[in-house]
C-alpha cells in the first residue's frame, strides 16, 4: 500500500519508537464489522439465527467482527435491517455518547448513518433523534439507513450547523459531532482518502471542525454531553481542535469515562497550549486494536444557564385527512399509531415527541414515515413495514432466508399465496422486510423498486 510521503514523515516524527508497529498495521487486511440492530432483534436471538462467522468486538455490546467471505451486505437479513455494517473502531463513539430513552439527541454530521442508527437502538424508539447531514446526496443515504433499521423517532435534516444552532439553542441532552476530517485513520480501508490527503487539507479540516464544534456547543443544554470524534490521527484535528475549543469556552470540560483497555489516550505533547486534561481524550490505533484509527473527546457542559422556552411543532389540525389511514390501520394493524401527525406533500408522518417547528428547515424525513395518502385510499410505506413486528399486524407472510421465495421477493416478483385479501407484512424468518398485497392467490410485491436485487 502506497501512503503519502508527507504523512509518513509526520507520523514518524510523532510516534518515534511506536512508528514501526504503526507502519506494520498497514500490511494487515482491513477489519470488517457489523452491529446488531436491537430495535428489531435481540443480540441473543441474532446469534441463534446468525449465518456468519462472528467474533465479539470487545468495546461495543452487539458489535461483531466478521470474515470477508461472509458478505453480510448480500443477505436478506441486511434488507430486513437486522444489522448495520460498520467499521469496528467507529462504533466506539456512539457507545460514549450513550443516549438514554426519552432524551433529545443530535447527530450533527451523520451520513451515512452508522452512528445515528447505533444511538437510535440505545434510545429504544423513545425521545427525539435529530440526525443531520449537510450534503443532499449523503442526506438521502442517511435517510434510507434510518428507514432500513426501522427507526420511528428520528428526524433527518439537510442543514448547515449554523442554521440548526439558530433553531435549537441549549436544546439537546447529548450531541455527537463526528467531524469531517482528513481521513488518515481510513487509509487502510479507503484508497480515496489516501489520494485526497495533503497537509493543506489537514489545516482546512481543523478550521472547519472548530466552526462545527462551536455551533454544536450552542445547541447542548447545560449539563449535557458532547462527543467529538474523527477518523484521523492528525493532532491538529484532534487534540488541537479540542484544546482550542476548551481554552475559548470555559463552560466545557473533558469528561473521563471508562474505555476499553486497548484504547490509548490523547497526547498533550503533540499540541501547543493543550487544554487541561487533554490526555483524558481517547485515541484508537490500528496497531493496538482490531480496527482503524479514531479519536474521541467526551465533553460536559456546566450547569449554569437559564432554561429556554420552546415552540414545538404543531401536528395536523384537520384529522379528516387521516380517515383512509385510520381505515388502513383498523384493517391491517393490531393497534393504531397515536401522536402528532404531519403531511408532507402526500406523505404522512408521525412526529417524534418534543420536535420543534420544522418551518424553514430542509427536512428529508420529518419523523416516522407511515405512507402515502392517495385518492380514497392509503398506501403504507416501506419504512412502516420495517418498523413493525409480527404481533402488530393482522396478516403476515413469512419466508425462509434460504428459500427461492425470499429471493423472488427481493427481486420484485409476486408470490403465490392463499389467504384473506389485503395487506400482508412480509417477513424473513419472522423479521419484517416489506409489504405484499394479497388478492386472487397472488401476493403482489411492494418491495421498493430502488432496493430490488438485480442479477442475483
Amino acid at each position: 500500500m502506497e501512503l503519502p510521503k508527507e504523512f509518513l514523515s509526520k507520523m514518524k516524527d510523532l510516534l518515534k519508537d511506536e512508528y514501526d508497529d504503526f507502519l506494520r498495521s498497514y500490511e494487515e487486511p482491513k477489519i470488517q464489522g457489523l452491529r446488531v440492530n436491537t430495535l428489531k432483534v435481540s443480540i441473543e436471538e441474532f446469534l441463534n439465527i446468525n449465518p456468519f462467522q462472528l467474533e465479539r468486538i470487545p468495546w461495543v455490546n452487539g458489535g461483531f467482527f466478521y470474515q470477508e467471505e461472509d458478505r453480510p451486505g448480500k443477505h436478506p437479513y441486511h434488507e430486513a435491517g437486522l444489522y448495520y455494517i460498520q467499521e469496528p473502531s467507529a462504533m466506539a463513539a456512539s457507545e460514549m455518547v450513550d443516549p438514554q430513552p426519552g432524551e433529545k439527541v443530535l447527530d450533527l454530521c451523520a451520513a451515512p448513518g452508522g452512528k445515528s442508527t447505533h444511538m437510535a437502538a440505545k434510545m429504544k424508539q423513545q425521545g427525539l433523534l435529530l440526525t443531520n447531514e449537510l450534503y443532499p446526496a449523503r442526506a438521502k443515504i442517511l435517510s434510507q439507513n434510518v428507514e432500513r433499521m426501522g427507526i420511528k423517532n428520528a428526524v433527518v435534516t439537510n442543514e448547515a450547523p449554523s442554521k440548526l444552532a439558530e433553531r435549537f439553542p441549549n436544546f439537546f441532552d447529548r450531541i455527537l459531532v463526528d467531524a469531517p476530517c482528513s481521513g488518515e485513520g481510513m487509509f487502510r480501508k479507503d484508497p480515496g482518502a489516501r489520494e485526497e490527503w495533503s497537509l493543506e487539507n489537514v489545516a482546512a479540516c481543523a478550521e472547519r471542525q472548530s466552526e462545527i464544534l462551536r455551533y454544536a456547543a450552542m445547541m447542548l443544554r447545560p449539563g449535557g454531553r458532547l462527543v467529538y470524534s474523527t477518523c484521523t490521527f492528525s493532532p491538529e484535528e484532534n487534540e488541537g481542535v479540542i484544546s482550542q475549543f476548551l481554552n475559548q469556552d470555559s463552560r466545557f470540560e473533558i469528561e473521563e469515562i471508562h474505555v476499553y483497555e486497548g484504547f490509548d489516550h490523547g497526547r498533550e505533547e503533540w499540541v501547543s497550549n493543550g487544554a487541561e486534561n487533554i490526555e483524558k481524550t481517547i485515541r484508537i490505533w490500528p496497531q493496538q486494536v482490531r480496527g482503524e484509527g479514531h479519536y474521541i473527546a467526551v465533553l460536559r457542559k456546566a450547569e449554569s444557564e437559564e432554561p429556554t422556552k420552546w415552540k414545538y411543532e404543531d401536528g395536523l389540525k384537520d384529522q379528516k385527512q387521516l380517515k383512509d389511514f385510520f381505515q388502513f390501520a383498523k384493517e391491517t394493524l393490531t393497534y393504531t399509531p397515536k401522536g402528532e401527525f404531519i403531511i408532507f406533500g402526500d406523505q404522512l408522518y408521525l412526529l417524534p415527541d418534543e420536535m420543534l417547528s420544522l418551518k424553514n428547515l430542509k427536512v428529508i424525513r420529518p419523523g416516522w414515515h407511515l405512507g402515502t395518502i392517495k385518492k380514497n385510499r392509503f398506501e403504507p410505506s416501506h419504512a412502516l413495514a420495517l418498523s413493525l413486528k409480527g404481533d402488530e399486524v393482522k396478516n403476515k407472510w413469512n419466508l425462509d432466508k434460504n428459500s427461492p421465495e425470499i429471493l423472488a421477493y427481493l427481486k420484485g416478483e409476486s408470490i403465490k399465496a392463499e389467504g384473506p385479501k389485503g395487506w400482508y407484512l412480509v417477513e424473513v424468518d419472522g423479521y419484517s422486510i416489506g409489504w405484499g398485497k394479497l388478492a386472487d392467490g397472488v401476493l403482489k410485491n411492494h418491495f421498493p423498486k430502488g432496493l430490488r436485487w438485480m442479477g442475483v
